[in-house]
């Protein structure tokens, strides 16, 4: 299954992908992909070490693309590099038997390089590969525009989960993006609540959504052990008293009712 998790900045997109990442490798293998610019996934996850993204890695750049990063305008370059080995060989272990990988894309941060060139291309057909061509369980944490995964891409994805708080700015952007993935051709396109703390806020947010004909998978309550595990640079899965943990668990419970049976 491929499941792709965004909402605006804030909103716990970032938590909520950690956590179902390592419920879901409790029973599968997944790849967690950091797809989003400010690239926290692996922090959330607990690891503290500096992970090079792929964005910045300009030698395999070159070696694939046979181009520069950043290289001027009209430079030859291959359209479709050869990056099969590239998952498996740039991810990062989260635990002992490698059954939870991570994978930091980054980010083309040069002005204009939102068009195509070296480094866009690289990312973006790892990102295909990824979502077409591996077997195993692909998380993938996404800043809120999602234009990038292209329609090729986006018909493979099985879930986008759109993480909405109560609030107006936070179901625009939801709505947003409910528009940017029915274009796409994404089929299942769900929502989960976070930060809950009351029915009412519950309530409003639902009906917000279900004006965007956007179902509910599961709602989050406001949880300071959030937080605190936040504070403490730990991932959520080390709380178990969490109630916020115990509710991802019981989201995690639910996807695979959302995708049609082959």
């Amino acid at each position: 299954m491929k499941i792709a998790v965004t909402g605006k900045g804030g909103v716990g997109k970032t938590t909520l992908a950690g956590a179902l990442a390592v419920i879901l490798s409790k029973k599968y293998r997944v790849y967690a992909i950091d797809a989003d610019p400010d690239m926290n996934l692996a922090g959330s996850l607990g690891i503290h070490n500096s992970i090079t993204p792929i964005s910045k890695m300009k030698d395999l750049i070159k070696e694939r693309t046979g181009a520069e990063p950043g290289s001027s305008f009209g430079e030859v370059f291959k359209m479709n590099p050869t990056i099969s080995d590239l998952p498996e060989s740039l991810s990062t272990d989260y635990d002992p038997e490698g059954r939870l990988k991570i994978l930091v894309m980054g980010t083309v941060d040069k002005g204009g390089d939102g068009c195509v060139c070296p480094a866009s291309v690289m990312l973006k057909a790892i990102l295909r590969n990824l979502i077409i061509k591996k077997d195993e369980m692909v998380i993938l944490d996404m800043e809120a525009g999602i234009e990038h995964l292209g329609r090729r891409t986006a018909e493979a994805v099985d879930i986008m989960i759109i993480v909405a708080e109560p609030g107006l700015k936070s179901l625009e952007t939801a709505s947003r993006i409910k528009k940017l993935a029915t274009d796409i051709g994404i089929q299942n396109v769900i929502a989960v609540i976070n930060k809950v703390s009351s029915e009412a806020e519950e309530k409003f947010v639902e009906d917000k959504l279900k004006e965007m004909d956007v179902s509910v998978l599961g709602s989050i309550p406001r949880d300071d052990l959030v937080v605190q595990a936040d504070m403490e640079g730990h991932p959520l899965v080390d709380y178990s008293d969490s109630v916020a943990l115990q509710s991802i668990e019981k989201i995690a419970e639910k996807i695979f009712n959302y995708v049609p049976s082959n």
